[in-house]
This record gives structure tokens, sequence and C-alpha cells, in this order.
């Protein structure tokens, strides 16, 4: 499965081409205006039905199918071309991972940080490092919870980066940094904890044991490794399911 943004990109041109191959063809003949509202839905529709034959992840089926009739409607409320700026300018600054590195800001919910916990209590003083810490949702109750061990944030998307940064303040054990999780060095520390998605998982795993020293720990929320069986899994009690995925190094 290529979930690349250049195939999402290609999927949704190929469902343009397809209907308006047949729909302007048809109103031609007939002197008719071509109605945009039926045609963006059903450039929608073969968007879905492309995206769902290609397997693609279930969010980019949902963007598939609403991408041209939202741009309609967006085109029928006439707005101000500055807000559209202001817009993306909001989600550069808050969802940069997912545009540069298909890595939706997700947030760990409180029976996840407890999981964690549970983990961290049995290995001892540690150093934990969040590879897309968001706003701090896991990284500061842990320093809370853990104050002789050491905790590192690294998160790329500015105004989530300073909204965590202000969570961080007061606590001397968080180091929070405004950095590409590809370029942190990971031999510095023991636990490493991802929330990406399925896309970056397979780049991670080889960059986690390139880098990570024997006997280190690695912990994924929601998404394995593909083709590596964990070390343990555990079933965290929360809705939708969360399972941590366990790697040892």
């Amino acid at each position: 499965m290529n979930s690349t943004p250049s195939r999402q990109l290609a999927l949704q041109g190929a469902a343009v081409i397809l209907v308006l191959s047949f729909a302007w063809p048809y109103f031609g003949l007939t002197a008719e205006t071509l109605p945009w509202q039926q045609t963006s839905l059903a450039i929608g529709a073969v968007a879905l039905i492309f995206a769902t034959l290609t397997r693609q992840p279930w969010w980019w089926r949902i963007i598939h199918a609403g991408f041209m009739p939202l741009i309609w409607v967006t085109q029928s409320l006439a707005i101000d071309p500055i807000w559209f700026l202001v817009a993306f300018i909001l989600l550069l600054l808050v969802y940069r991972g997912a545009l540069s590195g298909q890595v939706p800001l997700y947030l760990s919910n409180p029976q996840t940080v407890t999981a964690l916990a549970e983990l961290l209590a049995e290995r001892g003083p540690s150093r934990f490092l969040d590879l897309g810490a968001g706003v701090g949702s896991t990284t500061v109750p842990l320093a809370d919870h853990f104050p002789d061990s050491h905790f590192t944030g690294v998160e790329n998307a500015p105004l989530t980066w300073l909204v965590g940064r202000y969570f961080c303040i007061g606590r001397p054990n968080i180091h929070w940094r405004w950095e590409d999780m590809w370029q942190v060095k990971l031999n510095d520390f023991d636990v490493v904890y991802a929330f990406l998605s399925p896309v970056p998982m397979p780049r991670l795993w080889e960059k986690i044991q390139a880098e990570m020293k024997p006997g280190s720990l690695f912990i994924s929320n929601s998404f394995p490794v593909p083709g590596t069986a964990p070390c343990q899994v555990i079933e965290v009690d929360c809705t939708p399911p969360r399972p941590l995925y366990c790697y040892k190094t």
C-alpha cells in the first residue's frame, strides 16, 4: 500500500479526469450547463472507490470522498481568499507533521499514560524520549510521576511545540525540543515512545535498530512495526482501543 501525498494526488486526479471525460461531452452535446454540484459529488464518489480499491488508510478515504464536494461548497460561499491563507498557516503551525511526514496530531489519553508509567516503574530511572510529543500530554505527567527520570519531547509543529513548552515550565527533568524526529540521535535514550501513523513505522524501526543500545525499549502506540513481532502487547482500557506494542532492541 502506497499512501504518499503524490499517490493521493494521483488518485484524486484520476477521479476528476474520469468523471469529467464523461460529463463534459454529454453536457456539451446537449448544450446544457455542467452541474458542478452533482459533478463534485460524482468525483468524490469515484475518488472514494479508487482509494478503497487501492487500500488507502481510512482517513485518506474520507479526504478523497469529501475533497471535491467541499471545494464546490467553498466556492459557492464566495469566501474572501485571505481566510484560506490564514487557515493554511494555522494548519501548518499545528499539523506540520501530517503535511511533511503523514503523521497526524494524536494526543495520548490518561489510560495510556498510566500503562506507560507501569512500564517505567518496572525499569527504574530512565531516559525517556517521546517522538512527536504534541503538547506534552504524555511527557508532562510522566515527568511529574518520575522525578528521578529524564524526559525529552520532540515536536516539529511550531504552535504545538509552543503549547507543550508552556506546560513544561517548572519541570527540570523535561527537555522540550523543536526538531525533526529523524534528526534525533536515539543512542542517548533507553525508552523511546511514539504515537505516529503506519506510514513512518518501517523507517523508524530501521533507525531504532541502528541507533538504540541493546536492552533498550521501543513503545509504539496503536501502530505495530510491520513484519516484526513485539515482545509484549499491552491492551489499554480505552475507547477506541490503543494497544501499546513493545519492542526490545
